[in-house]
């Protein structure tokens, strides 16, 4: 690998093949901070407001918030925030810089100057992709106030460390001082991810006061989103690829699909880009485009995901390409497409064919291990929520209990067919304890329901019970291939 870097002086450098931002990065105002900048928001909206940026819509660069780990901010510093996005079929791939992030800050090290930014006048919009777990939700839906650093945030609102304190306190403080509010844009795979954040920021500011809270109910904004881009981990083998193309090393290029899509509902009281130049979709109402993204996209990779690795598949596309987990796949679909609304204008014919060909793509190599983790927090939004609404229409949900019961078995192969720490779960130390492994099928289903909160007070819950209950002890007997056979699918 080179010893020169990627950065503003080099960039010019590079092959012609490389697209390259064609800006001056100088001239560019901070008009977003983003919380969260991991590889999806740099595969994602960051190349948005790249593509705005480049037409001349100049005031909307990025300023990047790493809540946790300086690791992204050490990696684009010596680049000045530049990095290759990759797009990658399985037989081409193209290579582009995107510079709309100008700067970094690692919230631990210094709250203060994420503050200062958020206080900014010239801040009008905060995007957040931190995950489903950062949000800090109580089993009920409702916000954890016992969590640790919710108690700290509380304590310390000058020194935040979540999300809703950094959100609560800066706009505590633009409202003390007269500046409008900021837009607050989710692109996290949560339901009704604006309304819900929007909730839970507001019962955060309850806790440190009724004028707070109400400002925040009342007067700011936050839109739901829903995005979707496959983006695999980098890995060293695709650094090194990278930067050999490039001529510099770039220590942190970002892997993607040519697919890319953002659905947003157009309510930026203090102004937006203009991302539908480029291919945004600007709607009044999120939710059927979000409820058949996460019930067909993220159920089935969950399903292909936990399947895949009791399978012995490491990727998506290898275990795509087995006949019996694809012939699952489309019986999932089938279910899930049953409890998505009607007269909606969703197309899930070709949405599921898109899905197909993008599973099916070689040279993204989505670690099976990658989509498993956090299962507890994914599954209730992906499958549960599906099997729910499919047994209140009279229709039994086999395919999608299958999915919680392929969860179930994977927990329980860590440390035996599986690796220890093959993926992880915010769980974990209570599934341990649990030590399911040593209980029947239904007492195993039955506290893990319990553990995570599904279906909790549904009237369903006990049959969703039986039915992965079924599910788990086929796949415990005879593994994946006995459990499809009960669905009448014939494994190899």
């Amino acid at each position: 690998m080179t010893a020169r870097r990627l950065s503003n002086s080099t960039r010019q450098a590079l092959p012609a093949s490389v697209a390259v931002p064609g800006y001056d990065r100088n001239r560019v105002v901070p008009g977003i901070i983003h919380l969260g900048v991991g590889a999806f928001h740099r595969a994602h909206q960051a190349a948005y407001v790249d593509d705005c940026l480049a037409a001349g819509d100049t005031d909307w660069g990025i300023v990047g918030v790493s809540l946790r780990s300086a690791d992204t901010r050490d990696a684009l510093a010596p680049q000045d925030g530049l990095y290759t996005l990759a797009v990658r079929s399985s037989d081409s791939e193209s290579l582009r810089v995107v510079g709309s992030i100008l700067s970094m800050l690692v919230a631990p090290e210094d709250p203060g100057a994420v503050l200062a930014a958020l206080t900014d006048p010239r801040t009008a919009i905060v995007t957040l992709t931190i995950t489903e777990k950062a949000y800090l939700r109580a089993a009920g839906g409702g916000l954890d106030t016992a969590h640790p650093d919710i108690v700290h945030d509380l304590a310390n609102p000058q020194m935040p460390r979540t999300a809703h304190g950094f959100l609560a306190e800066a706009l505590a403080r633009r409202r003390v001082a007269g500046i409008q509010p900021f837009t607050v844009l989710c692109c996290d795979n949560l339901p009704a991810n604006g309304a819900t954040l929007h909730r839970l920021l507001v019962e955060f500011a309850a806790l440190r006061g009724t004028d707070l809270a109400r400002h925040i109910a009342d007067q700011v904004a936050f839109p739901s989103s829903m995005v979707d881009r496959i983006v695999p981990a980098t890995t060293d083998a695709d650094r090194a690829r990278i930067s050999g193309q490039l001529g510099v090393e770039d220590a942190w290029p970002v892997m993607t699909e040519p697919f890319c899509q953002w659905v947003v509902e157009d309510d930026f009281p203090a102004g937006r880009p203009d991302w539908e130049r480029f291919g945004v979709t600007m709607v009044g109402d999120v939710g059927p485009f979000e409820d058949m993204k996460l019930r067909l996209l993220n159920g089935s990779h969950s399903a292909i995901a936990y399947l895949g690795l009791l399978s012995g598949y490491e990727t998506v596309d290898r275990a795509f390409a087995n006949p019996a987990i694809r012939q699952f796949v489309d019986g999932l679909w089938a279910e899930a497409i049953t409890t998505l609304p009607k007269d909606v204008g969703l197309d899930t014919a070709d949405y599921t064919d898109q899905l197909a060909k993008r599973y099916s793509n070689t040279a993204l190599a989505h670690r099976t291990a990658q989509i498993a983790n956090d299962g507890s927090q994914k599954l209730p939004q992906r499958i549960i929520a599906s099997a729910m609404e499919r047994m209140s229409g009279g229709a039994p949900p086999a395919y999608l209990m299958l999915v919680v019961a392929a969860w179930i078995a994977a927990c329980e192969a860590r440390g035996k067919s599986l690796p220890e720490n093959h993926f992880t779960d915010p769980l974990d130390l209570a599934l341990a304890a649990l030590d399911t492994r040593h209980l029947s099928a239904g007492e195993a289903v039955a506290a893990v329901f319990d553990l995570a909160g599904f279906a909790k007070d549904g009237a369903e819950r006990l049959t969703l019970i039986d039915l992965a209950a079924a599910h788990l002890e086929r796949l415990r007997q005879g593994g994946v291939a006995a459990a499809f056979a009960a669905l009448g699918i014939a494994s190899e």
